[in-house]
């Protein structure tokens, strides 16, 4: 596969259909400015979060996301090669799938077409060329492997993006481990003390773990970030991503023994290793081994509000990879002003 192929487009979070989000590729301009950059590809590689499956219209979302992807199928045309790697808000397209796998799951393993009537459907739409469906992960030649990233929460408290990286003494054993143990849900071990509290008490303690978790949805997020602090907060998720995300992906990839030179993940929307960042922050010194990230496709007032591009959490991140070139981290839509990101228009 790599030795035929020159050219690979890595994009991740496109968030299609979601209610609360907004991609910027429902937008004429930035979903042609995409269109042409894969008629100049070979291989495309959605990562993860291409379709939103969580939020309660997952009928409408696969509707909006058949309608794009068929338009990037036809722009890479049949000589063309897709890899869909599922994430964490498209995983119901593979949930039945991944139960029957269990403990046999592997780091980079080849998803049925026809694991559900959804995927199905979108892999149609993707067609036609040829299309493939990975996960946990893929590896893209002998030297790259790339995920969604959404394993490298369960390092991080609460269990989200966000979070703070836990004690790797405490929390993190270093032994290999399968990643169906990072797919099993994580139990939250409360103290023996627990019995001696009356049964109201106790529930509403139990449910600490998912209130925590409910805080990381978009809907409650819009009530505390606020669009006037948007550079202040964007320079504070980067140093989150720097001193937490970045070490909780190096812990994933050591931890389920993967063995290459780059890793490529999206998940915490951060596009990077831009040109103002320290490439020593993105490399694992333990492991000798480089992250970059693919950003999203979304427009995100709360980071981007009264910033200019290149920017970190600017819309229209991807990752290309060429022939005997190191990866590297673009941004399509850098010279696109914001009222042509988020004005209505039609596609």
């Amino acid at each position: 596969m790599a030795g035929r192929l020159s050219r690979t487009l890595i994009i991740s979070d496109l968030h299609l259909g979601s209610p609360s989000r907004t991609t910027v590729l429902d937008r004429s301009e930035p979903l042609e400015r995409l269109l042409a950059e894969v008629q100049r590809t070979d291989r495309l590689v959605l990562l993860g979060d291409i379709v939103e499956l969580l939020e309660g219209r997952a009928q409408a979302a696969m509707a909006e996301a058949s309608r794009i992807l068929g338009t990037l199928g036809a722009a890479l045309g049949r000589q063309g090669e897709v890899i869909l790697v599922p994430g964490n808000h498209d995983r119901p397209l593979i949930r039945a799938w991944l139960r029957r796998r269990g403990g046999d799951l592997g780091i980079d393993d080849l998803v049925p077409a026809d694991a559900s009537p959804g995927l199905a459907s979108l892999v149609a739409q993707l067609g036609p060329g040829v299309v493939e469906v990975r996960y946990p992960g893929v590896h893209l030649g002998d030297s790259v492997w790339a995920t969604h990233g959404h394993y490298l929460d369960r390092h991080l408290f609460p269990v989200s993006n966000w979070g703070r990286l836990r004690s790797s003494r405490a929390h993190d054993p270093q032994e290999q481990v399968t990643p169906w143990q990072y797919e099993r849900p994580r139990r939250v071990h409360l103290s023996p003390a627990m019995r001696w509290l009356p049964e109201p008490a106790a529930a509403r303690l139990r449910g600490l773990g998912a209130l925590v978790r409910a805080t990381t949805m978009p809907a409650l997020q819009e009530g505390v970030l606020d669009p006037r602090i948007a550079p202040l907060t964007a320079r504070l998720l980067s140093l989150q991503v720097r001193r937490h995300a970045l070490p909780a992906m190096a812990r994933v990839v050591r931890r389920l023994g993967v063995e290459a030179e780059w890793i490529v993940f999206g998940h915490v929307h951060r596009l990077g290793p831009l040109d103002t960042d320290d490439p020593e922050q993105w490399r694992d010194p333990q492991a000798r081994i480089g992250f970059l990230n693919t950003g999203s496709w979304l427009y995100e007032p709360r980071l981007i509000n009264r910033v200019q591009p290149p920017h970190p959490y600017w819309p229209g991140g991807a990752v290309v990879l060429e022939d005997r070139l190191p990866p590297r981290a673009v941004g399509l839509l850098d010279d696109l002003p914001a009222e042509r990101l988020h004005t209505p228009s039609e596609v």
